[in-house]
């Protein structure tokens, strides 16, 4: 095989790569997918498989297929939603704060614990609130046994989001509670039981390997094995797959665009989520900027879609808010701005501003710089002067914070992006007054928004969720503070014979890949 345009580097990284997968037992070239097995790649090892302090990524994917959880994403006209998973029969709210489930008959722990119970979940999600991933639980206070496969699940306050983005994430795996107080309490890279269609076997360094569990009495997954190697250069991965060892790989945003060219033969590319979002910001406290004609008319005068094809080729997508591609809230436009050069000049002008000079702040990485690039022209076309200031990742995640030091008083203008859970509250929590000085670094406060996030948080009708986080994002693009600019994939190449299986955060399910 030829590789055209391959660096020394890229080669011998590449050659190791492929030698390594070619090496793991089980792989045979393109025939695994074919028989009815899945090669596929994770960028590190495995830290730590118990969900409570786990790092996420494809810790969540073990998860998924070596422990049980009630309830898992489903996608309904384009929009993220949920579903019961076969590991119960029954799981509804009864009201905002009660939540009942039914576990399904038949289901047992492996190393001869015996099946799952309802005192399992009860264990599993309030062990949780005492450990890292306890965020997720704030709002449980307890778990009520009421049978040994039936419970409920007792909410201290109504909070919509519980099943979405808590049970069905990592955090919300449930665990075998005699099998964890036997292993001491916490666990690493070997779960102590385990009740899913697959075991988990880890060489560090290597790979991980999922093969039947002959436990299992549930639904028999398509692929009979699952062998993840280990190739931490993304472009390695990229080039393993265009050789026929990988069946499905994440790509980054330049293999994205390579691919909707010139896509290798016989792939397919899978979008799996859009839960990033990227905004310019402006500090609406600064003298500079205090004036909001002043901010709008930076608005006006940045061209998001040359950003999108000049700093991300166009594999992006336009950002009107904050809440993300699928999820409910999401706005189709801007209301307050759109592009138009002419308006930001004559704003100014009523502002009596002229000669103005910003500092625009940016992370130091490829996309950042060059969109900031793209900024800087757009307003040196009407007349602004934008000073680019690339930081590293520590100094630039403090500058907003009134903790760190004084920096947020010279702050100016910057460009940001966050990445959310799959329900718009997390995505609207960190612009409340609260925040301001904290996350809000464009430092505005507003009642009526902080009202709408207590509302939207216990509203269980989702027309009427809908409504809330549209208006507040109206509310956050009237302070003038925010262009809008993209929501970043998370994209995967595969085979076209194989169908994937992804959380809108990414991580591959491996239990619902199928075969064509």
């Amino acid at each position: 095989m030829t590789i055209k345009g391959t660096s020394r580097r890229e080669f011998l990284v590449w050659t190791s790569a492929l030698g390594a997968l070619t090496l793991a037992p089980g792989f045979s070239g393109r025939a695994m997918a074919q028989s009815g097995g899945l090669r596929l790649r994770m960028p590190a090892d495995d830290e730590i498989l118990d969900p409570g302090y786990m790092v996420g990524g494809t810790e969540v994917s073990a998860q998924k297929q070596c422990l049980p959880f009630l309830a898992e994403y489903n996608m309904v006209d384009g929009e993220v939603s949920w579903r019961p998973t076969y590991y119960v029969t029954r799981l509804e709210h009864s009201d905002p704060t009660h939540i009942e489930f039914e576990l399904a008959e038949g289901l047992i722990w492996s190393e001869d614990y015996g099946s799952v119970k309802a005192s399992d979940v009860k264990f599993s999600f309030e062990r949780m609130k005492g450990t890292d991933w306890s965020g997720y639980f704030e709002a449980l206070d307890h778990v009520e046994v009421t049978g040994d496969r039936t419970g409920t699940i007792v909410l201290n306050t109504a909070f919509a989001p519980f099943i979405l983005v808590t049970l069905c994430h990592g955090p919300g795996a449930v665990l075998c509670e005699q099998a964890v107080k036997d292993v001491g309490g916490k666990f690493t890279t070997k779960f102590p039981a385990i009740c899913g269609p697959y075991r988990y076997e880890a060489v560090p360094g290597q790979r991980v390997t999922f093969t039947p569990n002959p436990d299992w009495t549930g639904p028999k997954p398509a692929a009979d094995s699952v062998v993840v190697q280990v190739v931490g250069e993304e472009k390695a991965a990229d080039l393993a797959f265009e050789a026929g060892e990988l069946d499905c790989t994440d790509i980054g945003t330049d293999t994205l665009a390579r691919y909707k060219n010139t896509p290798p033969e016989g792939a397919k590319i899978n979008i799996a989520g859009e839960l990033r979002y990227m905004w310019m910001g402006m500090n609406t406290e600064h003298p500079k900027l205090e004036d909001i004609k002043v901010r709008q008319a930076i608005q006006h005068a940045v061209d998001v879609d040359s950003i999108l094809a000049g700093a991300y080729s166009n594999t992006t997508r336009k950002s009107n808010g904050i809440i993300c591609p699928g999820l409910l809230g999401q706005r189709d436009a801007t209301k307050s701005y759109s592009y138009d050069p002419q308006k930001a000049r004559d704003l100014l002008a009523e502002a009596g501003v002229a000669g103005l000079e910003l500092t625009l702040r940016c992370e130091n990485v490829q996309d950042r710089l060059l969109t900031a690039q793209i900024i800087q022209a757009n307003l040196a076309a009407v007349g602004i002067i934008a000073n680019i200031m690339p930081m590293e990742d520590g100094a630039f995640w403090e500058m907003g914070s009134e903790e760190a030091g004084d920096v947020w008083k010279d702050l100016e203008i910057w460009i940001m992006q966050y990445f959310t859970t799959p329900d718009p509250y997390e995505a609207t929590q960190w612009f409340v007054s609260s925040q301001v000085g904290v996350w809000n670094w464009e430092r505005w406060t507003n009642e009526e928004y902080d009202r709408l996030y207590a509302e939207g948080i216990a509203e269980q009708d989702l027309d009427k969720r809908k409504s809330i986080y549209l208006r507040m994002q109206d509310i956050m693009e009237e302070t003038g503070a925010y262009v809008w600019i993209n929501h970043e994939p998370t994209a995967y190449v595969h085979r076209a014979g194989v169908t994937i299986s992804t959380a809108p955060s990414g991580e591959l399910d491996y239990r619902r890949f199928e075969f064509a």
